[in-house]
């Protein structure tokens, strides 16, 4: 499909998914859980792809949230080592598909020098205006009003909190609230993910392991949105 895809019928402007499914995958397969979050980084790559093709302007992913370090260690410390890998070698290949790469999260808790590579990765694409492709890590959306409602309070904020001004304290002020939130392999819950933002949005729910969600899924998914009558505001009749 060509990158006029949303002009010849309704895509989300803004495409969010949840990664969920990598362990189930890796245990299906008698596999490490890593080898499951290796192939759901890999996944990444082609899901730009797929989705710059598909006509969709921001495109984020729910990648590790702010509870997923009360994982075992050796798990929490093989994805920061994925993290670096994923950021070292495709970043690259990302610019190429014309994205620009941002993250959205809390920096505390993050490695030293894995933040160095992300701020890295956000200076090497950030001329680039096809596609924002935004890796949420480290991210809560409970945290994210949080850390709003305080850098209000730091700015000396006086009078009535509006949600404009909130927003502008958000982590990312200028990307607007996702239309479509996809989550894989079966669970049905939000898990902290965008939760402010996610107000209006639709959500589609699939059974698909993330390492196996490819084109005929996205396509699925967004088939489904684009049938579906948005409302905003009020309940249905």
């Amino acid at each position: 499909m060509s990158g006029n895809a949303a002009e010849n019928r309704r895509v989300p402007r803004h495409l969010a998914i949840i990664l969920d499914g990598n362990g189930r995958w890796a245990k299906r397969r008698g596999l490490p859980r890593l080898m499951g979050h290796r192939a759901g980084l890999r996944k990444l790559e082609e899901m730009v792809h797929l989705v710059k093709r598909e006509g969709i302007r921001y495109f984020s992913v729910y990648a590790f949230s702010t509870e997923n370090w009360t994982r075992p260690p050796m798990e929490v410390e093989g994805l920061m080592s994925l993290f670096r890998y994923y950021i070292r070698h495709k970043v690259e290949a990302i610019k190429a598909e014309g994205a620009r790469i941002r993250f959205c999260g809390r920096k505390d808790k993050m490695p030293p020098d894995l933040l160095e590579q992300m701020h890295w990765a956000e200076e090497r694409t950030k001329d680039e205006t096809t596609l924002d492709f935004i890796l949420c890590i480290n991210y809560g959306g409970r945290a994210e009003v949080l850390d709003a409602m305080n850098a209000l309070i730091k700015d000396g904020y006086d009078g009535p909190v509006t949600e404009e001004a909130l927003r502008q304290h958000f982590y990312l002020p200028d990307v607007p609230d996702p239309d479509l939130i996809v989550r894989t392999s079966g669970e049905l819950r939000l898990s902290n993910f965008w939760l402010w933002e996610a107000a209006y949005s639709e959500f589609y729910f699939t059974d698909i392991h993330w390492p196996d969600f490819d084109e005929a899924a996205l396509k699925a998914a967004l088939a489904d949105y684009a049938g579906r009558e948005r409302r905003y505001g009020g309940l249905s009749s």
